[in-house]
């Protein structure tokens, strides 16, 4: 089977993503705390292949170190959604039309009603702005989408022959959904856990850029942005490359996960 080509162009991007954050742990240009008054604003040259911001940080090493944190936000906040939200998701589609489906689903209208922003600014006036908060703030935002996600999958299963089977043979709810119900519906969670978690970066990035995510002097590309908005005109490359950092890694999680469900969904594999 050929694998699409924006599967392959994806998960050359998001590997390139994956490599920097992993070389970050071991190796930067430069500390990519310290500042060197002298040497700011630089722009891209041999001796800061991206330049240096307003003090005089090296951008690369803080785009390296900020791909970290990236991954660390959405990986928490990805997990704290498959975590709770698939169990509450199967556990309404198992009790279809009864009072646990409403209560779950009802819930997820509430949390949805509530964008992760404001959610991360409820958070963060009781507890303080941090990336954890950010994570928990993500992360509640992500448990409706899974669950919605995974009710709407496995509601269909519940009418055929092999599960039904498994009814008469005695199995309880809770038990066919576990061995019959989350195995076939795997591929499509694995495709929306690539979108969330494209998603993830995202929201990170903007909770940072509004002082929300990830303190100074933890880089984060969102806080990058926001450092570079009053210099954009004196030294552009500062909002350029961890813009295009942002851009070119939720590109290639959206074209992994556009992929994946071309590879994993059996009605676009006998199409083509």
């Amino acid at each position: 089977m050929r694998l699409p080509i924006s599967l392959i162009f994806g998960l050359f991007l998001s590997g390139a993503f994956v490599l920097a954050a992993l070389l970050s742990f071991f190796w930067t240009p430069y500390d990519p705390e310290a500042m060197a008054i002298g040497a700011r604003m630089l722009r891209p040259g041999a001796a800061h292949w991206l330049g240096t911001d307003h003090f005089g940080r090296d951008i690369l090493s803080m785009i390296l170190v900020g791909a970290r944190t990236s991954i660390a936000v959405a990986c928490l906040a990805v997990g704290i959604g498959i975590v709770v939200g698939v169990p509450l998701g199967l556990l309404a589609a198992a009790n279809r039309g009864r009072l646990v489906d409403e209560v779950v689903m009802r819930g997820n209208d509430l949390v949805f009603a509530f964008p992760s922003l404001v959610i991360a600014i409820l958070i963060t006036a009781v507890f303080g702005p941090s990336a954890v908060n950010a994570i928990i703030a993500i992360g509640i935002f992500n448990i409706p989408v899974f669950a919605r996600v995974a009710r709407g999958a496995a509601l269909p299963l519940w009418t055929l022959d092999y599960v039904l089977a498994a009814r008469v043979a005695g199995k309880g709810r809770v038990r066919i959904s576990a061995e019959h119900v989350l195995p076939n519906i795997l591929n499509i969670l694995i495709v929306q856990g690539t979108i969330q978690f494209s998603l993830g970066i995202l929201a990170e990035a903007a909770l940072s850029y509004v002082g929300l995510g990830a303190q100074p002097p933890v880089p984060s590309w969102g806080r990058m942005l926001a450092d570079s908005q009053t210099m954009i005109a004196l030294a552009p490359h500062m909002a350029v490359f961890p813009g295009l950092a942002i851009v070119l890694t939720v590109l290639g999680l959206n074209l992994v996960g556009d992929g994946l469900r071309d590879v994993l969904d059996p009605r676009l594999r006998r199409a083509r």
